[in-house]
């Protein structure tokens, strides 16, 4: 009997809240846009304070509500990973890593370049060849989980470019210029946030899978064992 715990409410808020992310992103497109064309109309000479004013608020406002959903799904995927990578620890006892490590491998310079993936493709692997085991035909597919790490390498990339953008954008071009990369940023992550939550959709489909597998192979043997025990009742007694 494995010690797992469930896991299934901290995929769906996952999911949701990457969700949102991919909302917030579809906003903050559509805000840069609405102020690359101001600033395309102050290159011109079209000026006027209160819509610079108003844009900016708008700005700040679209920038916190993005940040708090990013923060948030990023806890909530974290949480969700470890506990994924938890349960497979408790199902063979052979995790290449410890559990701590599918927390703290996000936070560590280098290794979160790597490491991450690497425990997402074994939570794969692992629990496909589990399956198979069991007679479940039901194989993850690892073919994305390249293109998932690569856009989330690449958008973390790109976000240190933008943030250094936009801290050096003391003029009206360089201002323009930081607003198209933002605008590019945010093309980059909505298929990051959609296949994102493919990869938690996909992975909690299958452990769900597993579990009821695991719990009807329980079910199977505490029913053997009693017929077993019932029937050597009428066996006689020397």
């Amino acid at each position: 009997m494995t010690l797992t715990k469930p896991n299934g409410q901290r995929a769906k808020m996952a999911i949701a809240l990457i969700g949102g992310v991919l909302a917030a992103e579809v906003l903050a497109f559509y805000s840069s846009y609405l102020q690359y064309t101001l600033l395309e109309d102050a290159a011109s000479g079209i000026f006027s304070e209160e819509a610079m004013a108003a844009n900016d608020a708008r700005e700040q406002l679209v920038a916190g509500i993005y940040f708090l959903l990013f923060a948030g799904s990023g806890l909530a995927f974290v949480l969700w990973f470890r506990r994924a990578y938890y349960n497979l620890q408790q199902r063979t006892g052979a995790n290449s890593f410890s559990d701590g490590w599918a927390l703290g491998s996000w936070f560590v310079p280098i290794l979160c370049l790597y490491r991450p993936y690497q425990i997402m493709r074994e939570l794969y692997l692992d629990t496909s060849r589990m399956l198979a085991a069991f007679g479940q035909e039901y194989a993850l597919k690892t073919t994305y989980l390249g293109s998932w790490w690569a856009l989330w390498i690449f958008s973390n990339f790109l976000g240190q470019i933008l943030f250094r953008s936009y801290m050096n954008s003391e003029t009206l071009e360089g201002l323009t210029n930081a607003t198209v990369a933002s605008m590019f940023g945010n093309l980059v992550g909505i298929p990051l946030a959609l296949i994102t939550m493919k990869v938690i959709k996909d992975y909690a489909r299958v452990e769900k899978l597993l579990w009821e597998t695991e719990q009807g192979e329980g079910d199977g043997m505490a029913a053997s064992g009693e017929a077993g025990l019932s029937g050597n009742a009428f066996l006689p007694v020397n």
